[in-house]
């Protein structure tokens, strides 16, 4: 089963974070909760957490795309 990691929303104003850096590549195991991506918005530069552990499936964005919010960024499978 695969698990969609979405854009967070970091702030009450964000409307796009850009994908800034990825943490892991496709292959990669992960930890539910570890840092996948660093995303940053305006104001700020966040981690993006995996929402499950398994292994990354999909990288969907390439680093300094922006992506608006709630969009799938990444799939991990677990």
């Amino acid at each position: 089963m695969s698990v969609e990691v979405n854009m967070p929303k970091f702030g009450a104003t964000m409307e796009t974070g850009e994908i800034a850096k990825w943490l892991k590549a496709v292959g990669d195991k992960v930890e539910k909760g570890e840092p996948i991506a660093e995303v940053t918005t305006e104001k700020i530069t966040n981690d993006v957490e995996a929402p499950a552990s398994g292994t990354v499936e999909s990288l969907l964005f390439e680093e300094g795309e922006s992506v608006e919010i709630g969009t799938v960024i990444a799939t991990i499978k677990e």
